[in-house]
């Protein structure tokens, strides 16, 4: 006669054999890279910029954004505006690396970044962007030389890239073999501001809408079809009360601008921040409606508390394109804000990278090529502010499929494919 085996004793069997078996972390760090401060690039600048310190042709602000072009280990970086706050006539560029990890063990690689190309952003021969706050144009148009990477995506194509700007906030199309602007694609006229001001105290003074001084299009992903470009911006507009009577930081709800990279169509949505103060760094996409986002605090080392990676979904998301409003803080009736939730506390002592050397800017995230073992590649870099005695870092971590069901690479198609060889040769011009 078959007896059931009592229904108590099953669970506590089960429990113990399962406290038995090895259990490895869903996101895992795995190893770290460098870059150091004092390295220099393949521009051809010389001597000083304006701040008496720092080389023309100075490796610095690489982590403000990354992205890997789908060959390889190659990925490309925008620096950010230079050094001394936009105060020097730094010229804008694209880095391509190679970013190369070798196996350890199990959980470790030697993670080896390498710069081989540099290549200057350009509007035309020999006009080139510059970091420089006082280069902008009257009416912030994209006209202006002044231009503040935060984000680069490669495009579909392959040959081009996509780079969000902080000071207008615009979103340019470069090439990447030449550096000249493509394009610049329509940004909602709400994120940008009426009248621009090389001094952030008198820009604030003269604007009641659009971004915040210093604090535009931060991150920058890009679905893997490559259709279509989301930009987030780093806090709340000045309408959606990101600051307070003292001009202090006190908003926390973000808009995520989702643009059609063909048709120009735009989709807004609500990105709550955790907590006021609070800014955004970047945006991953994951698929077509989750992403990830990289929210942190300005404290570097010890005094770091919040440097966190939330995952997103914009599926059920509202369309606030007509809000023009939005509160300082909470959602407003009938609107419903990202979903979202911790996906990576890059501070968790698990991971052994808190303390007194962390970073005060975690600014690039990149997928990269899939590990040997079937696990995904997250790239999470800083930005050195163009400091010589602060590297640039790069941290790898392993992520278990599990953790990510729905990822889905990005898709870089062929250049000798139709359409791609169109635009090939309009770069061309």
């Amino acid at each position: 006669m078959q007896r059931n085996f009592p229904q108590k004793r099953l669970g506590l069997l089960l429990a113990s054999l399962l406290c038995t078996l090895p259990v490895q972390a869903a996101v895992t760090f795995i190893g770290e890279g460098s870059i150091p401060g004092t390295a220099t690039d393949q521009s051809g600048l010389t001597g000083l910029l304006e701040d008496d310190v720092t080389p023309h042709n100075l490796i610095g602000g690489l982590g403000s954004a990354l992205a890997y072009t789908g060959k390889g280990q190659r990925y490309i970086a925008t620096p950010d505006r230079g050094p001394a706050d936009g105060a020097t006539s730094y010229i804008d560029r694209i880095y391509q690396l190679d970013i190369k990890l070798k196996q350890q063990s199990a959980n470790q690689y030697l993670v080896e970044p390498t710069v081989t190309r540099t290549t200057l952003m350009r509007q035309a021969r020999k006009t080139y962007f510059t970091g420089s706050a006082a280069a902008f144009d009257a009416v912030n148009s994209p006209d202006s030389l002044r231009f503040d990477p935060e984000g680069v995506r490669i495009s579909r194509c392959g040959h081009s890239a996509f780079v969000s700007d902080e000071y207008g906030p615009f979103i340019y199309e470069l090439d990447l073999e030449s550096g000249k602007r493509l394009r610049s694609v329509n940004v909602p006229n709400k994120f940008l501001t009426d009248f621009p001001s090389a001094t952030p105290s008198v820009e604030l003074a003269q604007n009641a809408s659009g971004r915040q001084s210093n604090r535009g299009m931060e991150g920058l992903a890009i679905t893997p079809d490559g259709r279509k470009l989301l930009g987030i911006m780093q806090s709340p507009l000045l309408q959606d009360g990101g600051l307070d009577a003292a001009a202090a930081r006190a908003g926390t709800n973000v808009r995520i601008a989702e643009i059609d990279v063909e048709s120009g169509a735009v989709r807004e949505f609500l990105y709550p921040l955790d907590k006021k103060g609070n800014g955004v760094s970047e945006i991953l996409a994951v698929n077509d409606n989750e992403l990830l986002v990289l929210e942190r605090d300005g404290k570097p080392g010890a005094d770091a508390k919040e440097k966190k990676i939330f995952k997103i979904d914009i599926s059920a998301a509202t369309d606030i394109r007509g809000v023009k409003q939005l509160p300082q803080t909470g959602v407003p009736l009938g609107v419903t804000p990202v979903t979202k939730s911790l996906f990576l506390n890059l501070l968790d002592p698990a991971h052994g990278l808190a303390g007194a050397s962390f970073p005060e800017k975690i600014e690039g995230l990149a997928f990269g090529p899939d590990l040997d073992d079937g696990r995904h590649l997250l790239l999470v870099v800083n930005d050195n502010d163009f400091v010589a005695a602060q590297p640039t870092r790069i941290f790898a971590f392993a992520i278990d499929s599990y953790e990510l069901p729905g990822f889905q690479a990005q898709q870089v198609h062929a250049e000798h494919s139709g359409e791609c060889r169109k635009e090939k040769e309009h770069a061309d011009d």
